[in-house]
């Protein structure tokens, strides 16, 4: 391998140990596969100076978003992944939307950390909205969204289950933004203390 590839290699190599995430997650989250990934580490295929710069910027806002204990892209999929129950991955949802909505006011480039793009929830729903709110937090702060955020309509209407309020209800009460991706769920839900 020649000097500047072995550079590579070993720049590529502390982003992901900086990221606190394997090399396939870290892989994943700046949208290639891990296999790919490994080809540009082995210096078999020669990443692009944009690729490998965006490594480096999202492995330290990663480790800056760790460092304030707040939850990123990945973190956030991961946890909902892992809720044992639905209420509490919309906790986890809503917490991690907060979380990025202080990142995106710190101006500090920490935001990054929610350019990595999460690995599935487990649920498409799910992953719909994340991308979402996401999206819509970036667009607010005047910033363009993650391409991760770029879904389609859910190919089934998700309507989950409310305690107060009937399915043509919550219909009525769904933002139009959400209603457009087959996504309903009342206004009120979304709104944090």
């Amino acid at each position: 391998m020649d000097r500047d590839s072995l550079a590579v290699s070993e720049a590529l190599g502390r982003a992901v140990a900086v990221s606190g995430l394997s090399q396939a997650a870290f892989a994943t989250a700046l949208g290639t596969s891990a296999s790919r990934f490994s080809t540009y580490r082995s210096g078999k295929t020669k990443p692009t100076a944009q690729f490998f710069l965006r490594a480096g910027r999202i492995a330290s806002a990663l480790q800056a978003a760790r460092e304030y204990r707040i939850l990123t892209a990945p973190a956030t999929a991961a946890a909902i992944r892992e809720a044992t129950d639905v209420e509490w991955a919309w906790r986890v949802l809503l917490q991690g939307r907060d979380h990025l909505r202080l990142l995106l006011a710190r101006h500090d480039g920490a935001e990054a950390a929610w350019e990595a793009a999460p690995a599935t929830t487990g649920q498409t729903a799910f992953d719909t909205l994340l991308a979402t709110l996401t999206a819509r937090e970036f667009a607010a702060a005047g910033e363009d969204p993650p391409t991760w955020t770029e879904v389609e309509p859910l190919a089934e209407p998700w309507i989950p289950d409310h305690p107060f309020l009937s399915r043509d209800e919550i219909i009525a009460q769904t933002p139009d933004y959400l209603a457009r991706l087959n996504i309903f769920v009342p206004a009120r839900d979304l709104v944090t203390a």
